[in-house]
């Protein structure tokens, strides 16, 4: 007659793991939400033609605001103006793309997960 032999947390010991994964996974998921609300809450400045425009872009992607130096303005010439505008908002969306990829790399493992960075 054969016996089954019941033993003592085994079945404790998986679920006990799955616990640890659970709770690892949840706080992964918050340091991310808390990663992503300070990308949102960062703002960057940049410039372009030495100074004579300056973008101020926002962690979302946003422009927040664009200054233009007076002597820049040439009706002759508004190509070079808009170059700089140019230069100067797609220099601030650089830093923001940078920053959450240095930021979210933290959480992805320097994988290349779309929407994250």
């Amino acid at each position: 007659m054969a016996r089954k032999i019941k033993r003592k947390g085994a079945s404790t010991g998986s679920r006990k793991g799955k616990t640890g994964m659970l709770q690892q996974l949840q706080g992964l998921q918050e340091g991310m939400l808390k990663a992503q609300e300070e990308i949102a809450a960062m703002i960057v400045t940049a410039t372009a033609g030495g100074g004579a425009v300056t973008a101020v872009v926002t962690g979302e992607r946003r422009v927040q605001s664009l200054t233009i130096a007076p002597e820049v303005v040439d009706p002759e010439d508004v190509e070079m103006l808009q170059d700089l505008v140019i230069a100067a908002v797609n220099e601030g969306l650089e830093q923001v793309d940078q920053a959450t990829t240095e930021r979210m790399a933290a959480f992805t493992g320097g994988l290349s997960i779309p929407g994250l960075g």
